[in-house]
C-alpha cells in the first residue's frame, strides 16, 4: 500500500515538471515572435533604375538578301564516250586530269582499219550503183531508138497498105496484095508494142539503178560516219576531267573515256525556302533577274563571283523541300565545278522600313522604346525579314530610341538609363601580330603551293604577309587550312 502511495506522487511531481517545463517554452517563443514582429525603422526604398542600350530607329530604304548556300557547276559538261570498240592507237598531249582542250582539238583516235574496210566496200558498191545506172541510160536510150525505128516502120506499113486499097478500089490490085499488106501493118504495130515493152523496161531499170545508187550512198555515209566517230575532237575549249584510258586499251561501245568542261561558263544552284522564293517573283509570277553575289573561302582570301538568276527547275525535287534555282555567274576566276559556296540574293527593296538588332523585338513582335522621363514605352512591329542577327521592321517607331536587347527585367514604365552608341568607346583596331621568320616561311610556302587561288589573290596574301606585322585573323584563317 505504502509502495503504490509513492508511485503515484513520483507520477505526479514528474507530470508537474514536464507542464512547467513546455509553459516555459512557450513563454520564450512567444516573445522571440513578438521581437521579430516589430518592423524596425529604416531608410525609404529607391526605384531601381537599369542601364540598358538604345538605338535609333531610322526609317529607310532597305534591299534585303537572301543567305544561303549553292554548289558551283559548269553549264556546259560534255561526257567523251566512245561510239564503238576499238584499240585507242592516239590521244592528244595533255590527256589527262585537268589538262586543257581546244575548240577542233583530236583528243582520242580509236584503230580505223574495220571501218576503213567498210567504207571502201560502201565505196565500191557506189561504183557499181552508177555503173548499172550509166548502162541502164544507155540501154533506155537505145530503146527509145528502136522504138522509133519501129514506129517509122508500122507507119510505112500503113501506107503501104492504104496504097493497095487504092489500087483495089481502081480495079488495079488484086485481095491478096491487100491482105499482105494488112498483116505487114499489124506485125509492124505488134512490133512497136513490143518496143515500148521494152522501152518501159529499161526506164524501169533506170529507176532501180537510182534507187540502188540512193542505197550505196547511204551506206557510204553510214561508213563515213562511223569512221569519223572512231576520231574525238573537242567541241568547245575546255577542261579535262576523270579521264581513264592511255594509248594501246580496248574500250567499248558507249564507255566514257573523260569529261569536258567549260571552266568559263559557270553557274551556282542553291535551293531557297518556298517564301522566300515567293518574294523573288514580279507580278506577272515570273521569276525575277535578281542580283547574286557568291563568295568562296580560300585560304584567307574570300573569292567572289556576281551574277544573276537565269532560271528555276521545274520541279521541287524528291524528298526535297523549296525551290532550286540556278545563277549564271560572271567574271567567276578562281572558281571550279564542285566548289561548295555562300550565296547572297538581294530582294527588291522594302521602302519606309527600321533596321533593328534581332534581340530587340520578343515573340510577340513588340519593342520597347524610350518614352518621357526616360521610361520604358512597348510598340508593336511587323517583322519582314531577318538578317542574320538583324531584323528588318515596320512600325510606328522612326524617330524613337529602341532598346538593343530585351530582358526579363525590362517592361513598359520601368526607368532606365540609356546608353547610346556616341557614348561607346572607339572601335579597335584589327589585332596584328609579328611572325618569326620560320612562321613566315611556311605560311607563304603554302600560299605558292595552292593551285586554286588566283594570280591576283595570292599576289596580296603574299604581299601583306611580307609587311612587318600581319592581322592575326588572316594567320589564323591560313593555319587552320594548313592544319596546324
Amino acid at each position: 500500500m505504502r509502495f503504490l502511495r509513492q508511485s503515484m506522487i513520483g507520477l505526479f511531481l514528474a507530470s508537474a515538471t514536464l507542464g512547467l517545463l513546455a509553459f516555459a517554452v512557450w513563454l520564450v517563443g512567444s516573445a522571440v515572435s513578438e521581437r521579430m514582429a516589430d518592423d524596425p525603422k529604416g531608410p525609404p526604398a529607391r526605384e531601381r533604375v537599369f542601364a540598358v542600350n538604345v538605338v535609333l530607329a531610322k526609317a529607310e530604304d532597305i534591299a534585303p538578301t537572301v543567305e544561303t548556300f549553292g554548289e558551283v557547276q559548269s553549264r556546259r559538261l560534255l561526257e567523251l564516250r566512245a561510239p564503238g570498240g576499238g584499240r585507242v592507237v592516239e590521244l592528244a598531249d595533255g590527256f589527262e586530269d585537268g589538262g586543257a582542250a581546244r575548240a577542233g582539238q583530236v583528243l582520242v583516235r580509236l584503230d580505223t582499219a574495220d571501218a576503213q574496210s567498210v567504207f571502201d566496200r560502201a565505196g565500191s558498191d557506189v561504183a557499181d550503183a552508177r555503173a548499172e545506172g550509166r548502162d541502164a541510160d544507155r540501154g533506155l536510150a537505145l530503146a527509145r531508138d528502136e522504138l522509133a525505128a519501129a514506129t517509122e516502120q508500122a507507119e510505112l506499113r500503113i501506107r503501104a497498105l492504104e496504097r493497095q486499097r487504092d489500087l483495089q478500089e481502081r480495079g488495079v490490085g488484086t485481095a491478096t496484095a491487100v491482105e499482105t499488106a494488112e498483116l505487114a501493118a499489124s506485125a509492124a504495130r505488134q512490133a512497136v508494142l513490143t518496143r515500148r515493152q521494152a522501152e518501159a523496161q529499161a526506164e524501169a531499170r533506170v529507176d532501180q539503178a537510182a534507187t540502188r545508187l540512193a542505197r550505196a550512198e547511204i551506206a557510204q555515209a553510214e561508213a563515213q560516219r562511223r569512221l569519223d566517230d572512231l576520231t574525238l575532237t573537242a567541241p568547245f575549249d575546255g577542261t579535262l576531267a576523270s579521264t581513264n584510258v592511255v594509248v594501246g586499251r580496248l574500250v567499248s561501245a558507249n564507255e566514257r573515256l573523260a569529261e569536258l568542261i567549260d571552266p568559263n561558263d559557270l553557274e551556282v544552284s542553291f535551293r531557297v525556302s518556298t517564301a522566300q522564293y515567293a518574294r523573288l517573283l514580279d507580278d506577272q509570277g515570273q521569276l525575277m533577274k535578281a542580283e547574286v553575289t557568291a563568295t568562296l573561302d580560300v585560304a584567307g582570301v574570300d573569292l567572289q563571283a556576281t551574277g544573276k538568276i537565269s532560271r528555276a527547275s521545274a520541279a521541287a525535287g524528291e524528298g526535297a523541300t523549296g525551290r532550286l534555282i540556278f545563277a549564271a555567274l560572271n567574271d567567276s576566276a578562281g572558281f571550279k565545278p564542285g566548289d561548295f559556296v555562300s550565296v547572297r540574293v538581294q530582294e527588291p527593296v522594302l521602302p519606309g522600313v527600321v533596321r533593328l538588332p534581332a534581340s530587340a523585338v520578343d515573340a510577340r513582335n513588340t519593342v520597347l522604346v524610350l518614352a518621357e522621363g526616360d521610361r520604358l514605352e512597348a510598340a508593336e512591329v511587323d517583322v519582314l525579314r531577318r538578317q542574320g542577327d538583324d531584323v528588318i521592321v515596320r512600325g510606328d517607331i522612326a524617330k524613337r530610341e529602341v532598346v538593343e536587347a530585351r530582358s526579363p527585367l525590362l517592361g513598359a514604365g520601368i526607368a532606365v538609363k540609356p546608353l547610346r552608341a556616341t557614348d561607346a568607346p572607339p572601335p579597335q583596331e584589327p589585332e596584328m601580330v609579328e611572325l618569326t621568320d620560320e612562321r613566315r616561311a611556311k605560311l607563304v610556302a603554302f600560299i605558292e603551293a595552292n593551285n586554286r587561288m588566283p594570280e591576283d589573290a595570292k599576289a596580296r596574301v603574299l604581299a601583306r604577309l611580307a609587311e612587318p606585322k600581319v592581322p592575326a585573323k588572316m594567320v589564323a584563317r591560313i593555319e587552320g587550312r594548313m592544319g596546324g
